[in-house]
């Protein structure tokens, strides 16, 4: 396994082609997919023809250094799920997205927390990056009590997209947590 980034119990990795299934499992389950989809899994189709090739696309673009990373227990090499760390689309290359996804049997192990960690020491020490940012839904509590652990700072507040609009809390919007370079140095 090429690892991108060692924890202390998680080794996270580029996703390859031959990576479909994990990504299908992660996004199949109801409870993981509850704050993105309301619980509807995302159809294999669309993992394999739209999303793992975009992830592989992301390598490219930005030489591997952000993107989309598989989590893998050490001990074991459990898949736990993924972590990003990248740009906007079209945005500059020194602010970039925190997020993960994890399987429901890595919920309550600190993975979310660790990982994230070990991105923002990446981020600001090696990538050149000067701000991180990181969105979810306002009542998903247990990702907002991750962000604040990170020592990131509650920014703006705002209405979730039309196409989540049937998700359960969609009426309290959703929330921007973000952290600069500075702030992440005085912690």
């Amino acid at each position: 396994m090429d690892t991108y980034l060692d924890t202390e119990r998680l080794a996270l990795r580029h996703f390859t082609a031959d990576d479909a299934d994990l990504l299908i499992e992660l996004d199949s389950d109801p409870e993981v997919m509850r704050y993105l989809s309301g619980g509807e899994p995302t159809p294999p189709e669309i993992v394999r023809e739209r999303y793992l090739p975009n992830i592989l696309a992301g390598y490219q673009k930005w030489n591997g250094n952000f993107g989309l990373f598989a989590a893998h227990e050490k001990a074991g090499g459990a898949f736990v799920g993924w972590f990003i760390l990248r740009p906007a689309p079209q945005g500059p290359l020194d602010e970039v997205e925190l997020g993960y996804r994890l399987r429901r049997a890595a919920w309550g192990n600190g993975y979310a927390t660790e990982g994230s960690r070990a991105l923002l020491g990446k981020a600001f020490t090696e990538l050149g990056v000067r701000r991180v940012w990181a969105e979810t839904m306002t009542v998903n509590r247990a990702s907002r009590n991750i962000m604040e652990k990170l020592g990131m700072t509650h920014t703006e507040t705002s209405p979730v997209p039309d196409d989540m609009a049937m998700i359960e809390g969609a009426e309290h919007g959703g929330v921007l947590y973000e952290i600069t370079k500075e702030q992440w140095a005085r912690r």
